[in-house]
């Protein structure tokens, strides 16, 4: 925790520094690399994290039998408040526009949609584009969509093993995920340095007010995650269960603060563990089952974030309007993407590209330096997205319990 409040801090010192070397040191554009390296290195992290994340998150299930009642339980909580999350992201960003209050300059003009954009025509052309027909070429050329179906397959196909065979090759995904991890917290910690070649490439596109202009989209997501984690959740919650979700949150306050203070769905998972048995009563057999899952696939937050973030981008790139076929791409792959996400902190900056690319968007002219900016104020954000994250979890464990006869709160 001291190291990534240590983090926090020498981020804000960064966006500082950055904004004070390009307004007085005239050679200041010899520091921009800093900031397109380490974009570079978040992008090379996209195929790994999503592929070995999914397979690892289904494929370890320890029981392949709990797939067919309590396994489908939680997948569809999860998938149903994930995507409860993107819809609240999606029609935020749609009514608010933060986008059009965002200051960038010397962005191309002849920008050409058809160009950049891809999006299938219709749902069944986005089923077409979902499962590939060479699944190496998809990871290759980095399609998205096919990556995620394939990585969900063969989850699945592994949980189907003989215990020995599973036995045998499970050791060999968790120590591909923890290297993937490890290289991708390294990344992370780079960040102070990353946003100090952003902010000066920002500043030398667009000036002094880009921070500040950021401000409407800090607020949409704010108002986003907030709406999911005190009315959606909490009526869901109600709906299952016919308890007040008070109870559940003065339960869950201390993973609540928890994963508040780390950013880490992952550190928090055994705080959240604790809770979940000790003060609402779920049995070990569904919170051993639903928890660990969820901190793996399960990510609401994250989910509105990407969505959210993906739609601020394109409404601030100029000749872009994205149609309804293209909006429901980014939902879609929001929703997959989700499920590969690391419970580690601004992992979502990452997953983010991933639905950027899903669209096109990825590559465009100005897309590193918007996201740059977003960097500098994703801390506070990346807290509030891992509290809605860790309470979705708690309360899906509820919910299920719920379902199974348990007693809660007993």
């Amino acid at each position: 925790m001291n190291i990534l409040k240590q983090q926090y801090i020498q981020i804000l010192c960064a966006i500082f520094l950055g904004f004070i070397v390009a307004i007085s040191f005239d050679q200041s554009s010899i520091f921009i690399p800093f900031g397109d390296i380490f974009i570079r290195l978040l992008k090379m992290m996209i195929v790994p994290i999503v592929f070995i994340s999914i397979i690892v998150g289904i494929g370890t299930i320890s029981d392949s039998t709990n797939l067919s009642r309590l396994g489908l339980k939680t997948l569809l909580y999860y998938l149903c408040t994930s995507l409860f999350a993107i819809t609240i992201g999606l029609l935020l960003t749609n009514f608010i526009r933060p986008g059009e209050y965002f200051s960038l300059d010397n962005l191309p003009n002849d920008i050409n949609p058809q160009g950049v954009l891809s999006a299938p025509s219709s749902f069944v052309d986005m089923i077409y584009r979902i499962i590939p027909t060479n699944p190496f070429n998809a990871i290759v050329n980095g399609d998205m969509l096919s990556i995620i179906f394939f990585a969900l397959i063969f989850g699945i196909s592994i949980t189907q093993l003989s215990t020995e065979r599973k036995k045998s090759i499970e050791p060999i995904l968790l120590s591909l995920y923890d290297s993937i991890m490890f290289i991708t917290a390294f990344i992370i910690r780079l960040a102070p340095i990353g946003v100090f070649g952003l902010i000066i490439k920002a500043v030398h596109n667009s000036g002094t007010g880009i921070i500040p202009s950021i401000g409407m989209y800090m607020l949409t997501i704010f108002i986003g995650l907030l709406i999911h984690l005190f009315i959606v959740l909490p009526l869901i919650f109600y709906m299952f269960t016919s308890i007040s979700p008070l109870f559940h949150f003065k339960a869950m306050r201390n993973a609540m603060m928890m994963a508040f203070s780390t950013s880490s769905s992952s550190a928090t998972l055994p705080v959240t563990m604790s809770c979940v048995r000790d003060n609402v009563k779920v049995s070990k057999t569904t919170s051993g089952f639903v928890l660990p899952l969820g901190a793996t696939v399960n990510m609401d937050g994250t989910a509105l974030y990407e969505c959210a973030g993906v739609l601020f981008i394109a409404q601030i790139l100029p000749g872009i309007d994205l149609t309804f076929m293209q909006q429901l791409t980014i939902v879609f792959t929001a929703l997959l993407a989700s499920i590969g996400a690391a419970g580690i902190p601004s992992a979502g900056l990452v997953m983010i590209f991933i639905v950027l690319q899903s669209v096109g968007l990825s590559n465009v002219a100005g897309v590193d330096i918007i996201v740059g900016a977003m960097l500098a104020v994703d801390r506070p954000l990346d807290m509030l997205r891992t509290m809605v994250n860790v309470t979705s979890d708690s309360i899906g464990a509820a919910i299920i319990a719920k379902s199974e006869g348990e007693n809660l709160y007993d």
